[in-house]
């Protein structure tokens, strides 16, 4: 008889569900120190935690009985996802139980932002009764930017259209037909989406890309008296930035429910009373807490006893043998969805087209595309996205996924070929790449070039016109800076000079902006992009080092 473990205070909604399945035996012993839950974890086939246990690789390793971790919640970052996927242990978390919460969460500071109800109410209890200190202004009418359009971000569109807002939207993996669908005027351009708020709420991911996403710079581009609402994560805002902006009387309010550093202690943002600051209770309600406990013992309940796998975060089980054998697709999928990804940064994707060609077609194609996928749209959500959920990511925002399969070789005996497809007249972004002896993953077509370059780290691609000299004025222009070259490949429309061409060189360091102005300068570069990559034989992101 399967046995779960629940290690943290779990709503009795959540134990009731655990309760009425006669074919489990449930536990609960919450609080336990590390050396006690490795123990307690050795006599058990699942466990359901919520955000104080601490799932590090010391307590999952060496786990042979465990298959299953349910996170009640959407944060994982108390679970060590490399090292249960080492284990073969499932990662399941529960994205939709706090969505409506967290989407109420930010309409209610929305309105008591708009309204100033926080200062008026310590005004009055303070003995006051300052009617006209406080006038606010109302939602209808009013532009609502939402940053980022997920579940939350599209529960608070919703909502505010609700109150007569005019709603507008910027994320770059939501399709035009599907922001047509929920009435949001979504715009490719992030300042001019700023430009034209009166209220600001974002709803994305804190990553490298995301963090600090509304600076000073950005921020200044806005409306006077502009307000701005963070329920999502703390460092999306600029807090720094947000406190200066307030100071110049340039923001007319923020609300505030995370902070970079939580609790944030002594913080300048909280001595500015028109910052509307909560304890990140975004969550904080009974509905939401039993709603994450009721969805997280249906979750492990099903995977224990019928094997029904669901909100996975990392990759499924499967043998040693099946993982050493695909390892190598996958990161080639991987390397080139990240590459594709970062050629892309002007268009809205709509779709990727994926072709196989060769002996790859033997494989496990599907897992290849989810792993080419993942590196696509790995940057932009809240779940890390993998081989489980890449596709399921993909078809939520709207962007479709095709396959096609040829055994024949052709050129390459294996030959992967990502297409982007976007919302432009323009080319679409598309490169090939394959697998030379055992281990070498090469770029091989990049768009109508045919070249050989090194798949992995950091990769200077410049589009230009094939004339004498060019080459060796840019490997001047990277001398000077110290910037080495490791490998260089060159690749031209015909087989005669003076056409439109492609170079990329794999460089052993990043070369600074003024070398990268400099080469755009040049009158026939035509384009200069930078591409980073893992470096060479980098374990995949939801594997680590098995």
């Amino acid at each position: 008889m399967p046995r779960i473990l629940v290690s943290d205070p779990l709503s009795p909604v959540g134990l009731d569900v655990l309760d009425r399945e006669t074919n489990l035996e449930v536990v609960v012993q919450t609080g336990l120190e590390a050396d006690a839950l490795r123990t307690a974890l050795e006599s058990v086939d699942g466990v359901i935690i919520r955000s104080g246990t601490q799932l590090t690789a010391e307590i999952l390793d060496g786990q042979p009985r465990l298959k299953g971790i349910v996170r009640a919640g959407v944060g994982i970052d108390n679970i060590d996802l490399a090292a249960a996927t080492r284990c073969g242990i499932v990662v399941m978390n529960t994205p939709a139980g706090n969505t409506t919460s967290t989407a109420e969460h930010s309409i209610a500071m929305l309105m008591a932002l708009s309204r100033n109800i926080s200062p008026a109410a310590a005004s009055l209890k303070s003995g006051a009764w300052e009617r006209k200190k406080f006038v606010g202004t109302q939602l209808a009418g009013k532009t609502l930017a939402i940053l980022g359009l997920g579940r939350v971000g599209l529960a608070v569109c919703e909502r505010a259209q609700g109150l007569q807002m005019r709603v507008i939207g910027f994320d770059p993996f939501l399709s035009a037909e599907r922001a047509v669908e929920h009435g949001i005027d979504l715009f490719d351009d992030l300042d001019r989406l700023l430009a034209e708020a009166d209220f600001l709420t974002v709803h994305t991911p804190l990553t490298d890309q995301t963090r600090n996403l509304i600076n000073a710079e950005r921020i200044g581009k806005m409306k006077p008296g502009v307000r701005i609402v963070n329920c999502a994560r703390g460092g999306i805002v600029d807090e720094e930035a947000l406190a200066a902006a307030l100071e110049a009387d340039h923001v007319g309010g923020a609300a505030i429910d995370v902070f970079e550093t939580e609790p944030p202690g002594d913080h300048p943002l909280l001595a500015d009373p028109r910052v509307l600051a909560t304890p990140h209770l975004g969550a904080s309600t009974e509905e939401a807490q039993e709603s994450v406990a009721h969805e997280a013992a249906e979750i492990l309940s099903r995977f224990l006893l019928r094997g029904e796998v669901r909100h996975a975060v990392n990759m499924v089980p499967i043998s040693a043998t099946e993982l050493e054998a695909a390892r190598l697709y996958l990161d080639l999928g991987f390397r080139l969805g990240l590459l594709l990804a970062q050629q892309n940064q002007a268009q809205r994707l709509e779709g990727i087209r994926i072709d196989y060609r060769g002996e790859v077609v033997t494989r496990s194609t599907r897992l290849i595309t989810a792993s080419l996928t993942s590196g696509l749209l790995g940057c932009a959500f809240d779940a890390d996205v993998n081989l489980v959920n890449a596709e399921l990511v993909a078809r939520e925002r709207g962007i479709e996924i095709t396959e096609s399969s040829s055994p024949e070789s052709g050129d390459f005996s294996t030959l992967v070929r990502g297409t982007l497809i976007t919302d432009t007249d323009t080319d679409d972004v598309t490169a090939s790449a394959t697998i030379f002896g055992n281990q070498f993953l090469r770029l091989v077509r990049l768009g109508p070039y045919q070249l050989d370059a090194y798949l992995d780290g950091a990769l200077l691609i410049f589009r230009h016109l094939d004339v004498p000299g060019l080459i060796g004025f840019i490997g001047t222009i990277l001398g000077r800076h110290r910037v080495n070259i490791a490998h260089m490949s060159l690749g031209r429309q015909q087989d005669e000079p003076g056409g439109e061409a492609v170079a990329v060189f794999n460089l052993d360091n990043l070369p600074p902006p003024e070398a990268i102005e400099e080469i755009v300068e040049h009158p026939e570069v035509v384009g200069v992009d930078m591409v980073l990559l893992p470096p060479a034989q980098s374990p995949l992101p939801w594997l680590g080092n098995c």
